[in-house]
């Protein structure tokens, strides 16, 4: 059984629905919940869960940035020629504009993050299987 599995259930907020706009642009399941889609406010606010061993592909913010507030399990963040930082509850991550990145859950754990993100973003390659599973 995964760790953190009440995240199913939800944390702060309601998991989101199954998160199909973006499924390409990621390894795994992950679930999305729009809070703030405001088009008076220059910045998107949403909970992105994942479920175990499901990350983000390689991306980068142009104009813009990202902050990830962890709400619930467990999960990595990595910005390109880095350490991959281990993530729990509580721990925030600033993205700055231009920075390629990826972030998701452990092998092992549920993941949950409140995501603040500002520009758009492009996005690049998948994080490799085999370098994924050796963290």
């Amino acid at each position: 059984m995964a760790k953190f599995e009440e995240i199913k259930q939800g944390t702060i907020f309601p998991i989101g629905e199954k998160n199909k706009a973006f499924a390409h642009y990621f390894t795994g399941q992950s679930y999305l919940r729009t809070l703030v889609a405001d088009e008076a406010i220059d910045v998107g606010v949403a909970t992105v869960s994942f479920e175990p061993g499901c990350r983000n592909n390689w991306h980068i913010h142009c104009n813009g940035y990202q902050l990830l507030l962890v709400t619930g399990g467990e999960g990595w963040y990595q910005e390109e020629g880095e350490v991959a930082q281990s993530l729990k509850v509580g721990d925030v991550v600033a993205t700055h504009d231009g920075v390629k990145h990826w972030h998701g859950a452990k092998k092992d754990s549920w993941f949950e993050h409140i995501a603040i993100t500002a520009g758009t973003p492009e996005w690049l390659e998948a994080v490799a299987d085999d370098w994924y599973q050796a963290l």
